[in-house]
């Protein structure tokens, strides 16, 4: 009889023990399972961003990074007008994460690489060695010459190239460069106020055949590569990452200095927003994250946006020719878990 009471009652806290452990929380970091983080990002970030998420798979057993790269402004759109959930978003203009998602959609946002803008081509592009830094704006005039860039409405890069060839017109004496290359090919107009540059771009429409958008920058690459095209604007990042040769323009036209902040100011792009446009003003390239209120798993986030910003995610951007900003500049309730590796800013 005891030997039968015995056997109950291991039986009993065997069955106790089995219930209890799946009854308790795991206490440890990564979630037990197949868990997926998603992270909306703009796609010249594509590159760092693998190498990103491969590290941090290998940091989180049982999780799954998924990236969707997309344009900016549509990237932050799946979220703020479609209502899909992301765990981390990251943008190639920082300043649409305070002006399209704050404070709905998020409180709080860092600042954490540069970039500027180049014209990319191939070995295979016409007049690949003639092309310099002093006559890019003659070749891309050429006959037979196909060039483009990213959708104004739809990518930073987009809405960032025509402001880089409008302040060409200063920088070279000649305020010819936009009407031949830009106005003459699409339906994008520029207007003047005051000494500010105005490019309406809500309805670019490319025109005949020698200058063409693509919704994403990135898309151009493999244009570029195959010969479909013998030249587009990209970041200096993608040209990098991609193996493509490209001409590094004169600093007061790229986008990448603060020094020249007030020169780009100087020049703005207007693009669609709903049903009517907005205005993005020129100034230096600088990308943002945050983790969207929305998220499915924001601690998560919050640890891949540590990555990101830490050795790890600078020893990377560094190498695909994006430089960090070493330590990262933070903005609104920043969690309290990045804020040792963050300048916070007022």
């Amino acid at each position: 009889m005891k030997v039968l009471r015995l056997c109950a009652l291991t039986c009993f806290l065997i069955v106790a023990a089995v219930l209890f452990s799946g009854c308790t929380t795991n206490t440890d970091s990564t979630p037990a399972g197949n868990v997926q983080v998603k992270v909306f990002h703009a796609g010249s970030l594509t590159g760092p961003f693998e190498k990103v998420k491969a590290a941090f798979e290998a940091d989180h057993p049982g999780v799954t990074v998924l990236l969707e790269p997309a344009g900016s402004v549509d990237c932050i759109k799946k979220i703020t007008e479609n209502g899909k959930p992301a765990d981390v978003l990251a943008s190639a203009d920082y300043y649409l994460i305070p002006e399209m998602m704050m404070p709905e959609d998020a409180d709080w946002y860092l600042t954490f690489a540069k970039n500027r803008m180049v014209l990319t081509y191939s070995n295979e592009s016409r007049y690949a060695n003639e092309i310099t830094a002093e006559n890019w704006y003659e070749i891309l005039a050429r006959d037979g010459v196909r060039w483009g860039f990213a959708d104004p409405n739809s990518d930073p890069c987009g809405y960032r190239t025509p402001m880089v060839i409008q302040l060409a017109e200063g920088h070279y004496g000649d305020d010819r460069i936009f009407e031949t290359l830009v106005g003459a090919n699409s339906k994008i107009t520029v207007t003047e106020e005051n000494g500010t540059s105005t490019i309406h771009a809500a309805d670019p429409k490319p025109s005949g055949g020698k200058m063409v958008i693509r919704p994403k920058s990135v898309e151009l690459v493999q244009m570029v590569q195959s010969g479909g095209l013998d030249y587009a604007w990209e970041y200096r990042s993608v040209a990098v990452q991609n193996d493509l040769r490209f001409i590094e323009l004169p600093e007061e036209i790229d986008l990448s200095s603060v020094e020249f902040a007030e020169t780009y100011a100087s020049v703005r792009t207007e693009a669609k927003k709903g049903n009517g446009t907005t205005l993005y003003a020129g100034s230096p390239i600088v990308y943002g994250v945050t983790v969207p209120k929305i998220a499915q798993h924001p601690d998560l986030g919050i640890e891949f946006v540590e990555m990101l910003i830490g050795a790890t995610g600078q020893e990377i951007l560094t190498a695909d020719g994006q430089p960090p900003i070493v330590p990262a500049d933070g903005y609104g309730s920043v969690p309290a878990g990045l804020q040792p590796l963050v300048s916070m800013q007022a």
